[in-house]
């Protein structure tokens, strides 16, 4: 009997073994998390050093508002 008890206590409690696996879950997740923000933060460091540069302004406006030269055919293709 006191074996169950002392199972239970070591699955159950506040600083159980349950309690372990869902806050190691939670860490992974937080780290992904984290991982994600990390590398857009990279990204908008390189679009901030190349704001000036006349390609990325040109990319930038055919990417996000479908501009497009002269003479040339705007094809948009949704996901």
């Amino acid at each position: 009997m006191a074996v169950v008890i002392v199972a239970a206590v070591m699955l159950f409690d506040d600083y159980g073994l349950w309690r372990r696996a869902s806050m190691e879950a939670e860490n992974r997740r937080l780290l992904d998390v984290q991982a994600q923000a990390e590398r857009r933060m990279v990204e908008n460091e390189l679009r901030i050093r190349n704001v000036g540069n006349p390609d990325s302004v040109e990319k930038a406006a055919r990417e996000r508002y479908n501009f497009r030269r002269e003479g040339e055919r705007l094809y948009i293709i949704k996901k």
